[in-house]
């Protein structure tokens, strides 16, 4: 269903979407990267480019954060490429729609199949954009193409006056429908983002009153890690999949094909 509301429920539209899908899954190796690919510069990473996800919003949401203000693209290319950011982002997607998304489904009673995301330009400058904007839009576009639907709502906090400048760039990165789901909000943005998030969900330095042990970028808090003690040694979001969560993985997506054909 996913793919035929990308394609505004055009079932050509959709079919065609879904098996260029399918053909970038191949050609991407999504279920290698899936089984094998390691990332274990993600420490690194992430003290540069933090991204985390922290609880629910009030429609059950995963809230998924990404803080660009800290982002040095010079220092960060050093420590990786853009190729394997590329490859830790689908891993990251693929544990979306695998564990996050069904777990917060099951904590919530209903279907869930989408996201909110907070975007924080909090400390970007200007003079840095382009090499932000080349990391942003190279994942929007996997995003786009190959997870349509996923985001519920996007609010991009922070934004300095000057955004405006360069929203029409960013805007044409993005798919209309996508464009819609976007809020921008300055840097009064509490009041916006407590009509959707709980308060007690909110990082304390996002205006909220949450302060997970070991702080809450670190702790991936959310219904996904409350009910996967049943895999030996594992606890939360797996980083791999094992032989049967593979299996059953597979036989979701053909489920899949043979809806939207």
């Amino acid at each position: 269903m996913r793919f035929l509301r990308a394609r505004k429920m055009d079932i050509p539209k959709a079919v065609k979407m879904f098996s260029d899908y399918e053909q970038w899954r191949k050609e991407f190796d999504v279920e290698g990267i899936v089984r094998t690919f390691g990332f274990p510069e993600k420490a690194e990473v992430s003290r540069i480019y933090p991204r985390f996800y922290h609880k629910v919003d009030k429609h059950g949401r995963p809230v998924y954060f990404e803080i660009l203000g800290k982002v040095d693209a010079k220092e960060l290319f050093n420590i990786t490429t853009i190729d394997r950011l590329l490859q830790y982002h689908v891993r990251e997607y693929e544990k979306l729609t695998r564990y996050r998304l069904p777990a917060c489904t099951a904590k919530h009673g209903s279907h869930i199949e989408q996201c909110c995301t907070i975007l924080d330009l909090k400390g970007v400058r200007l003079a840095d954009f382009n090499s932000v904007r080349k990391i942003v839009q190279k994942v929007s576009q996997i995003a786009q193409d190959y997870y349509p639907e996923t985001l519920g709502h996007m609010f991009i906090i922070n934004a300095p006056t000057l955004f405006t400048t360069v929203w029409p760039i960013v805007k044409g990165m993005l798919d209309p429908n996508t464009v819609s789901k976007i809020s921008i909000l300055g840097s009064s943005y509490e009041k916006e983002l407590q009509k959707m998030i709980d308060i007690e969900n909110i990082p304390k330095q996002f205006g909220g009153s949450c302060s997970c042990k070991g702080g809450c970028e670190n702790g991936d808090s959310g219904p996904w890690n409350d009910d996967r003690r049943d895999i030996p040694g594992q606890v939360g979001v797996p980083e791999k999949l094992s032989k049967e969560e593979e299996a059953a993985s597979h036989s979701v997506e053909s489920s899949a094909a043979v809806t939207v054909t």
